[in-house]
């Protein structure tokens, strides 16, 4: 791995399709930027469409031959997530990279569409929804991959409760419940791509995640915001580590990126490590079929 990985190092993308929830704005719409400028086609999966259409502005500012889509996507509703996946297989037959990158972050405690805990219903459920329902498509495209967005938050929580995972039993903290979802997408991120391995599958599921990076600047206490403007990374280098993760050759299954610098807060892509909890193969079965009876939805 290049010491200092940049765009410059990104593969040429020309004929590939890309997938980013989440797209409108801060990490998801670096990372769109960056698959364009490469050439990729990018699908834009995204709530709000006001704010995705700027986004696309936005891009085509940046790169003028930018080949984008918009999709509306609403990870807190999983009949949003279906209608996504339904009209996406209608239209594509190939997928090359899912990157799953939208996330609630640090809201209060409220529900999702599905009575979920909003932090696990969208940056978890949401995404563990969407990768089923979109691996048809994986599958079939050759060196394809899926890239799920973690943090570092997932060391700071103080463990996966399975049988409380929306926090009906205990008292609500927004980093803890934060911290909580992104445990889960780490551990599923490894779980499946030990099922892809013993599918025989070469899709590759990687994560990574953006260190201490000013991805939502609006966001948070004044404390909060003021330190971020001082301290935080910007959010094109935040996004690095998932343009990495999504096209780099010599990414494998598992993988798991970051910022290189000081404690993992900022600087250029490098494998990183995880929390034991996220690397432990019982616990992340224990999960996915948690996942799938909440979700009605099974693969692999």
């Amino acid at each position: 791995m290049p010491q200092k990985w940049t765009l410059a190092e990104m593969p040429r993308l020309d004929d590939r399709l890309a997938v980013v929830t989440g797209a409108n704005r801060g990490l998801g719409l670096e990372i769109s930027a960056g698959l364009a400028g490469a050439g990729a086609t990018v699908v834009l999966a995204c709530r709000d469409a006001r704010r995705a259409e700027a986004a696309v502005q936005e891009i085509r500012r940046r790169v003028p031959q930018a080949r984008l889509e918009v999709m509306p996507l609403d990870l807190a509703d999983l009949s949003s997530v279906r209608r996504f996946a339904q009209d996406f297989n209608a239209r594509f037959s190939r997928l090359d990279l899912l990157i799953n990158n939208g996330s609630a972050i640090m809201v209060p405690l409220q529900k999702t569409r599905d009575g979920y805990e909003m932090h696990i219903g969208t940056n978890h459920l949401g995404h563990f929804v969407l990768t089923g329902l979109l691996l048809d498509r994986l599958q079939a495209t050759p060196g394809s991959r899926v890239v799920n967005t973690s943090s570092m938050a997932h060391r700071l929580t103080k463990g996966l409760k399975l049988d409380d995972l929306h926090f009906e039993r205990r008292p609500y903290k927004e980093m803890d419940a934060y911290g909580q979802s992104k445990l889960a997408s780490l551990i599923c991120t490894f779980e499946l791509d030990r099922r892809l391995r013993r599918a025989g599958s070469g899709v590759v599921a990687a994560a990574a995640h953006p260190g201490w990076s000013n991805t939502n600047p609006d966001k948070g206490s004044a404390l909060m915001r003021w330190a971020n403007s001082l301290m935080a990374q910007p959010a094109a280098m935040g996004a690095l580590p998932s343009l990495y993760a999504a096209t780099a050759p010599a990414v494998q299954g598992g993988d798991y990126l970051g910022p290189g610098g000081f404690k993992e807060l900022r600087g250029y892509p490098a494998k990183v490590g995880s929390s034991d909890e996220a690397r432990d193969p019982e616990l992340a079965a224990r999960l996915w079929a948690r996942s799938e009876l909440l979700t009605g939805t099974r693969y692999l």
